[in-house]
């Protein structure tokens, strides 16, 4: 119990409050790290999932590149681009970014695919054209699964950002890579709650942005109790059966 109490005392010190390396400043850069990461994979991500949902063709391949994409280990990556593009925040960005895409896109064309095709017929009945069904019918009722790929993916990027200090002194990594070298367990098991309490925060964030998206006449998918014993026939008032009828 030692070691947390030393990793509260390092996370509470005043002295990790001031100067560049400050755990604000740290926080901070981790956090735009994340965003920048997000930002970028999900301009490649979205318009290949957008396109796969609306058309249906492509599928198979979508699947097997995310599903290859995942597989790819995230340090032997970033090592592989530090070691062609050199030191620097290039590699991470390179790194994480591929491990950002597959939930996301994954989100967005399966998003489109959980709509009923019902709507997607009657859309077309009305006369919409393919890009009102995109942008009127389909966006807004695949918004939800979209949101929700976005949501794995920051929480894969902003737990494994922290790799980002093994080629450059950026973002709450640094504290474990130099409590590693200094063997200084506190500011270790300190750098590491930050990352979860920053995790967990973003969690929370993108849990609510999804509940808010989903559309009104969709989030409610079953009557009330009430209104739904209120359907049921009064005692007495049951259609009549006849003989003969079975």
């Amino acid at each position: 119990m030692n070691i947390f109490g030393d990793a509260l005392g390092w996370i509470l010190d005043p002295a990790n409050y001031a100067g560049p390396g400050a755990i604000p400043v740290r926080v901070l850069e981790h956090l735009g790290f994340t965003f920048l990461t997000l930002v970028v994979a999900s301009a490649i991500a979205i318009p290949f999932g957008f396109a796969i949902g609306h058309t249906g063709r492509g599928r198979g391949l979508a699947v097997a590149t995310s599903g290859g994409l995942r597989a790819i280990p995230t340090l032997g990556l970033l090592t592989l681009v530090a070691l062609w593009i050199g030191i620097g925040l290039g590699a991470p960005y390179v790194a994480l970014t591929v491990l950002a895409i597959p939930p996301i896109l994954a989100g967005a064309y399966a998003g489109f695919e959980a709509i009923d095709r019902g709507a997607i017929d009657a859309a077309r009945a009305v006369g919409m054209s393919e890009a009102q069904i995109l942008t009127q019918v389909e966006i807004p009722l695949g918004l939800p699964l979209l949101i929700g790929g976005l949501r794995s993916a920051a929480l894969q990027v902003v737990a494994t950002a922290t790799l980002a200090a093994y080629v450059a002194d950026f973002g709450l990594g640094r504290y474990l890579f130099s409590g590693l070298k200094t063997r200084d367990y506190a500011e270790m098991l300190g750098g590491s709650i930050l990352v979860i309490l920053l995790a967990l925060a973003l969690e929370a964030v993108f849990a609510t942005i999804q509940r808010v998206v989903v559309p009104r006449g969709v989030a409610t998918t079953r009557l009330p109790v009430d209104r739904a014993r209120s359907a049921r026939p009064r005692p007495g008032m049951e259609p009549a059966i006849t003989k003969g009828n079975p």
